[in-house]
């Protein structure tokens, strides 16, 4: 049974009401971390262990993401009215090297609103946004302020680094651990600019 719009919209604006802005999210990971937690139902030492590593590389990304002159006149430009709602949770690696680039990009300008909502407490909305059928996060979702509109959607990740897991899926059947480690030292070099290119196409 397929979700129709207004449903959609009541879901998001359900939501929504739950939503915190990225500084009050980046808080709440540090807090838990303190804590020796993560956000999620489900609590165990190796998901701490990712959320610990999360906030660290969260906090470094705040700090060094550039975006190149083009990049910033193109967003600074776009005159539309949306929020970009993101599902997360604070052990996603994935996310953790996204999310610094997409606030990034909305402190940019006024008319972008970025709002995060935890995956597990928000279970109608992740079925709604699913990526091969799976609950894969980030998901950002951008929404006309306007109508409630869904105008399209992102994720889990950059669109090289989504080819990339798919042509090593393809050839292995699942990724491995070595695997995920050439992820990440594709985010390093790669310094966010895949993902501020696939967040233009957004805008």
């Amino acid at each position: 049974m397929t979700t129709t719009d207004t449903q959609i919209k009541n879901i998001i604006e359900e939501s929504l009401t739950k939503a915190t802005s990225y500084q009050e999210y980046r808080t709440l990971v540090k807090n838990l971390v303190a804590e020796g937690k993560s956000t999620g139902e489900t609590q165990t030492e190796a998901l701490s262990n990712y959320s610990m590593l999360n906030d660290k590389r969260m906090k470094r990304l705040d700090k060094t993401t550039k975006l190149t002159e083009e990049a910033v006149a193109e967003i600074k430009a776009y005159n539309g009215n949306v929020t970009w709602l993101v599902l997360t949770e604070s052990w996603c690696g994935d996310a953790a090297q996204t999310m610094p680039v997409i606030n990034k990009v909305a402190e940019l300008n006024d008319n972008i609103t970025f709002k995060v909502v935890l995956r597990d407490e928000n279970e109608a909305l992740m079925n709604e946004f699913l990526t091969n059928g799976g609950k894969s996060i980030p998901k950002l979702i951008a929404i006309d302020n306007a109508s409630g509109n869904v105008l399209g959607d992102w994720g889990p990740r950059p669109t090289i680094a989504t080819q990339m897991v798919n042509d090593y899926k393809a050839e292995h059947g699942k990724l491995t651990p070595e695997f995920k480690q050439d992820l990440q030292v594709w985010y390093n070099k790669d310094k966010g600019q895949n993902t501020v290119a696939d967040l233009l196409q957004l805008v």
